[in-house]
């Protein structure tokens, strides 16, 4: 049996890693798109092409939707999906404040209806790995993260540039490592958010967001950016060892070997599409079968830290 699954936007990344994921992943099929533009959608090879995104969520053969338009939508069309009767992929950042994340969660307990956010890098052996380490006490206790997702481009003529389309650096690639955070230490600890900095464009958006917080009995510092020169990397350090992804992109591998050092030994991952492993595994809690998903309350808290990072940004 395969969850039917129906695209609501054909952009990018729609294209280019989650179209072709559920066509390869066991357990799913794509089976209707819908898209400004009919001819974005049909490229994504779909069993048909919808009109309009509610016309797609009025498709009674479709299971489940994943949501990739621009992420001030996110909320919008999640509620209406969920209320349609669809589990809801979505891509990040879930939404745009603690707030409206809250909302979601109400409408999926209420619908009884499975809401996952799509930071999917997550479903990544070689973070699997990482988290693994950081909870199971086999780094000590974790004492310091250090994260970074930094790249350039000419944002103007896309939502990272509108600060009313949810554009910004800290929710398009500062949600990564705050997932980080979560990935190591779970979803409950005190916060206290030491220093932010901030560079903003002329649009009023974040090109760069830098901060460091306390997050229990650990530090972190971060650095988010898309208007800086690209680096990703990603630290964990605890009073027994340390563990880093040095070699490969930390938030991005995708298709292509990969590294994590250990100490002073170095664990080899082989190439693996994290896209076609998230969709089988939200596919298989669909159906009732054993699948991991992100949990909701990491995402809760991923978004309550990118509010207060936002609130000591404007103090």
């Amino acid at each position: 049996m395969n969850v039917r699954w129906g695209f609501l936007g054909a952009g990018w990344i729609a294209k280019t890693a989650l179209a072709p994921a559920v066509h390869a992943a066991t357990g799913a099929e794509l089976v209707a798109v819908a898209s400004r533009e009919p001819d974005r959608s049909q490229a994504l090879e779909p069993q048909r092409v919808h009109a309009s995104y509610q016309d797609l969520l009025d498709d009674p053969e479709i299971d489940a939707v994943y949501i990739c338009l621009a992420n001030h939508q996110h909320l919008e069309w999640a509620i209406k999906a969920m209320q349609a009767g669809k589990h809801v992929l979505c891509e990040k950042p879930l939404t745009l404040d603690v707030a409206s994340t809250d909302t979601l969660i109400a409408v999926s307990s209420s619908t009884n209806r499975l809401l996952v956010e799509a930071t999917w890098s997550r479903w990544h052996p070689r973070f699997q790995r990482l988290e693994t380490l950081a909870r199971s006490g086999a780094l000590g206790q974790v004492q310091w993260i250090d994260a970074a997702f930094a790249f350039q481009g000419d944002h103007a003529d896309n939502y990272r540039g509108q600060k009313d389309m949810g554009g910004g650096a800290l929710l398009d690639v500062g949600c990564y490592l705050l997932h980080a955070l979560t990935a190591a230490l779970g979803s409950t600890f005190d916060t206290d958010v030491r220093d932010v900095q901030q560079d903003l464009g002329y649009t009023n958006v974040d090109l760069t967001t830098r901060f460091r917080l306390n997050a229990g009995l650990a530090e972190m510092t971060g650095l988010a950016s898309i208007a800086s020169p690209e680096v990703q990397r990603l630290s964990i350090r605890g009073t027994d060892d340390t563990a880093s992804m040095h070699h490969g992109q930390a938030f991005t591998t995708w298709c292509e070997t990969s590294t994590l050092q250990v100490g002073d030994h170095i664990e080899e991952f082989p190439a693996v599409d994290a896209y076609e492993l998230m969709v089988e595994e939200v596919s298989r809690r669909i159906l009732g079968e054993d699948g991991w998903v992100l949990p909701l309350d990491e995402t809760r808290t991923v978004a309550a830290l990118m509010d207060a990072i936002e609130e000591s940004a404007a103090d």
